[in-house]
């Protein structure tokens, strides 16, 4: 799972019970204010979203955002970045500490300082506690106005359908709505002020920042329908794109420069989306004879993504040579084999990979997936050592616990491949499941026993409340 190439599809579209309709309004509102983005608003709108994960692509995330989340007094770890296959330009914050990026804003920003500002703004919305403050003002709103102003609108944004925005807008209490519409704005450029104070804090230029507000600020003349979603989801006005301008004119940090590295990280990150994602149009952008290392990059993964192995193969191999303690490098490759049915020949470069990056879960759960794939018994052994790794840093990640389900299978161990289906049920959120295995589990394990009592633990969640 480690290789963007391995995609978790997260369907979003299916009902949900009346009861719930007050938790999807006050998910609703999280999702207006930072960005009408969370699954509750995609479910009304019949969109299908797909998650991605990619280690690398994580890798260089997470490493521009670190100064950022440390200047908020945001423990780093306990941010999950979620990266959205969708092509549209946009970045939200749900459920608490969860940031949503879009491929199509990674694709489009055309520097790291601009990716960072729209992290910093996002963190601005969580070290702002505006989730927080957002559902206590939905509460305080009639349901007449929550469902016509939020969920219409909502609904009509994520379904690219602005027509069906104004005509819910016009159905409901317009001074509700206003008031809301007023409170969204304000937010915003709350946002946008702890994102100057985090980037400045963090001695970083708020540059970025601006040129991606100048940028959508352009669009402002544009029909809805040519926006970018950014701008229609974080309404933007000429008065916040001067205040940020003034802030950043009048910064120690506004003319310092960000680390070399994170310019060549970030060519490759896109190279790299868009050889996945775009592999026809990825090879007639990345030329064969390209010198610099990201089209090179682009163009093995475009290769390898049409099924083209034989070319991609030396590709990769010399980008390799050039740089021989890459990990990404060496799991592209394992990747590409273990997909053309070849997972004995992907194991050394999974093996490498993780060598060189051992606190990589995706990592560890790639080389676990390889080893079960081979028939030898001492690899489901090895598997599991790994996974037992990768668990730490993916604690909630349905497929590692699948593959360990699988290597206990291939064990013989009954009893914890039961306690395994049990956690991936839960992580899944298929409290049926997770409670018929975590029963299973209790009978087969040794009381007692941490798996045992876990099992115990499940079952408890999952004859717990909605």
């Amino acid at each position: 799972m480690a290789g963007i190439g391995r995609m978790v599809g997260v369907g979003v579209g299916a009902g949900r019970s009346g009861r719930r309709i007050a938790g999807i309004a006050a998910a609703l509102i999280v999702g207006l204010v930072i960005g009408l983005g969370d699954d509750a608003a995609a479910q009304g709108s019949g969109r299908r979203f797909t998650m991605i994960r990619d280690a690398e692509i994580e890798h260089i995330i997470r490493s521009y955002a670190r100064p950022i989340f440390d200047a908020a007094g945001l423990d780093s770890d306990a941010v999950a970045i979620a990266l959205v296959r969708d092509p549209t330009l946009n970045a939200f914050v749900a459920g608490g500490m969860n940031i949503f990026l879009f491929t199509g804003l990674l694709l489009e920003v055309a520097e790291p300082s601009e990716l960072i500002g729209v992290i910093a703004h996002e963190t601005g919305h969580i070290a702002g506690g505006h989730l927080v403050r957002g559902r206590a003002r939905l509460e305080q709103a009639s349901a007449e106005a929550i469902l016509s102003t939020l969920v219409g609108v909502g609904v009509a944004v994520l379904a690219g359908r602005g027509d069906a925005a104004a005509a819910a807008a016009v159905t409901g209490s317009e001074f509700a709505r206003r008031r809301l519409l007023a409170f969204i704005r304000a937010q915003e450029s709350a946002a946008d002020q702890a994102a100057l104070t985090l980037l400045d804090r963090a001695g970083i230029s708020g540059r970025g920042l601006l040129a991606f507000l100048e940028r959508l600020a352009d669009q402002e003349l544009l029909p809805e329908s040519r926006q970018d979603p950014y701008l229609r989801t974080h309404p933007l006005t000429r008065s916040r794109v001067d205040t940020v301008r003034h802030f950043v004119e009048r910064s120690r940090h506004a003319d310092r420069a960000l680390p070399a590295r994170f310019a060549e990280w970030h060519r490759r990150m896109q190279a790299k989306l868009f050889g996945f994602l775009y592999p026809d149009r990825a090879l007639r952008r990345y030329r064969a004879d390209a010198a610099a290392v990201a089209p090179r990059y682009g163009r093995a993964i475009a290769l390898y993504r049409r099924s083209l192995l034989a070319e991609a193969l030396p590709v990769i191999d010399r980008l390799i040579a050039e740089e021989p303690t890459n990990a990404f490098f060496h799991e592209l490759k394992g990747q590409m084999l273990l997909e053309n049915g070849r997972p004995a020949a992907a194991l050394p470069s999974y093996r490498r990979a993780v060598e060189l990056k051992p606190d990589s879960g995706l990592l560890r759960a790639a080389l676990a997936q390889t080893l079960l794939q081979t028939p030898d018994v001492a690899n489901a052994r090895a598997a599991v050592v790994h996974l037992a790794v990768a668990r730490r840093f993916e604690p909630r990640s349905p497929f590692v616990w699948r593959l360990l389900a699988t290597a206990h299978g291939r064990l013989g161990e009954q009893g914890l491949t039961a306690y395994a289906l049990a956690e991936e049920a839960l992580a899944r959120g298929d409290r049926a499941l997770a409670r018929a295995q975590a029963a299973r589990a209790e009978a087969l394990l040794p009381a007692g026993t941490p798996g045992w009592l876990r099992a115990q633990d499940i079952r408890a969640v999952a004859d717990g409340p909605e």
